[in-house]
């Protein structure tokens, strides 16, 4: 393997650093100079193509180097019903971060979108809208405040996921099957079920595009999206969170009328929540992931809030 730190610069003097490496696509790849609260920031994201080893390369060639890991293109945990389960070949490729804190966003995904839905429902009245999630158990907290807002759901983790035509339609359900699938599923390789590397840049049909018909709003992680997505999505509202400006481009040409990000554009792009859970933390000067509480507390102060984009 070459060096994995070929080309690679670390930040300024006086600047904190996160680095999220993803098993994503390096087409995606891109580094930001932010200020936040204050504090200048070298935000970064490295994509290895679906190189899991790649990946565990740049986390053990980085340790130590950078104040703050995010992890992209998989889940280290998911939360779900109260309880964490953790991916045990994701924990395997992050293992040689030794001293910086490796950050997956699912901490903030529990705050910042439940928080983000809350703030969304004077605009979009929740209970007037079908909102299709295309999986769920990775954000819980997304999916627990839209059905505490009243609003008409499909959760798509059976159909998507596991290519079984049962949408679930109630977050008692959705509790249920996370409660009995996800101890085997945080098993498996997680490219079983996500999209990694090229799979990311093409769409595949089949029997959960009639749900995205049904729906007015289309919720969750952009590539999972894009991944099932119709040819024609004309008049609706996509709910995401990272968003590049080929995503916007792509959403434009199949008549997204709407793009609601979670999180704010830093630069060119909105960055995942892996990042900003990553950057909060490097904040604090933590080398652990913060609770809820102090989550919440750097989101009000920074005063993040959803950005609705009309296309």
């Amino acid at each position: 393997m070459t060096d994995p730190l070929q080309g690679w610069q670390p930040a300024p003097a006086g600047h904190k650093h996160v680095v999220s490496v993803s098993l994503g696509g390096s087409a995606r790849n891109a580094r930001e100079t932010t200020t936040v609260l204050g504090q200048p920031f070298i935000i970064e994201r490295i994509g290895t193509d679906g190189d899991a080893k790649k990946m565990a390369a740049l986390f053990q060639a980085l340790d130590g180097r950078v104040d703050a890991f995010g992890l992209g293109g998989a889940d280290l945990y998911l939360l779900a019903g109260g309880k964490r389960y953790t991916f045990t070949n994701v924990r395997k490729l992050v293992a040689g971060a030794r001293i910086t804190p490796v950050l997956d966003g699912s901490g903030l995904k529990n705050t910042l979108e439940r928080d983000a839905i809350a703030q969304l429902d004077p605009v979009l009245n929740w209970r007037t809208q079908k909102v299709l999630m295309v999986s769920a158990v990775d954000r819980f907290g997304m999916a627990e405040a839209l059905a505490g807002h009243g609003a008409d759901m499909v959760f798509g983790d059976i159909v998507f996921g596991l290519n079984v035509d049962r949408p679930l339609r109630s977050i008692t359900s959705l509790q249920r099957v996370a409660r009995l699938i996800l101890p085997a599923l945080t098993r498996l390789p997680q490219d079983w079920f996500y999209p990694t590397g090229a799979k990311q840049d093409t769409s595949v049909q089949g029997k959960g595009t009639r749900y995205y018909a049904w729906a007015d709003v289309i919720a969750g992680d952009t590539l999972y999206v894009k991944r099932y997505a119709p040819q024609d999505l004309t008049g609706k509202t996509i709910l995401t969170q990272t968003i590049t400006q080929a995503d916007r481009d792509w959403m434009k040409a199949r008549g997204v009328a709407r793009l609601i990000t979670t999180t704010p554009r830093m630069g060119s792009r909105n960055f995942a929540t892996n990042v900003l859970e990553a950057m909060f933390v490097a904040l604090s000067g933590k080398r652990e992931a913060l609770t809820g509480p102090e989550y919440l507390e750097y989101i009000r102060q920074v005063g993040f809030k959803p950005e609705i984009n009309e296309l």
